[in-house]
């Protein structure tokens, strides 16, 4: 067992786990935060992404062990005080999920996208959510969003 400091959501947790414990169960059964959700557990489907220092990771994979001092987004540490970040609310008025059992990966791989790209062509879209898969087969509606999103950004300067 090791102590573990890492920052979730912008707090400070200290995971008391084996080093090799994937971040994915320290961050739903320790941390007790559920949106990150299992999937294929060999970092495939991409149901598991979170953000590791604003990069889009599948956290299936990542042994806590290595994560020291690091920042991890969930899909909970997106919203702010001011409301739902502009992807979720998209999400929700867009209707967007169909089971919605992969769409907190989509979410997250989308907000790292719109991080660095605010004004994403279908092919960047495509190319950043390559590795996230719908088994509903949402994928059109999930363009949309991040295009509608991407415009709600940029209206709002953020």
């Amino acid at each position: 067992m090791a102590a573990i400091k890492v920052n979730i959501n912008d707090k400070t947790h200290t995971i008391e786990a084996s080093e090799d414990m994937p971040l994915l169960w320290a961050i739903r059964d320790i941390v007790g935060l559920t949106g990150t959700k299992f999937g294929c557990g060999i970092g495939q489907c991409g149901a598991c992404t979170v953000h590791l220092n604003g990069k889009p990771v599948r956290s299936c994979l990542l042994p806590v062990g290595a994560l020291d001092g690091q920042s991890v987004t969930t899909i909970e540490g997106l919203a702010d005080a001011a409301g739902l970040h502009p992807l979720q609310q998209t999400w929700i008025d867009q209707d967007v999920a169909q089971c919605g059992y992969c769409q907190t990966g989509q979410i997250m791989s989308a907000a790292a996208l719109l991080a660095e790209n605010s004004k994403p062509s279908d092919a960047d879209i495509d190319a950043a959510m390559a590795g996230n898969y719908c088994r509903c087969g949402t994928y059109i509606r999930i363009r949309q969003a991040v295009h509608t999103a991407a415009l709600a950004i940029n209206a709002a300067g953020k």
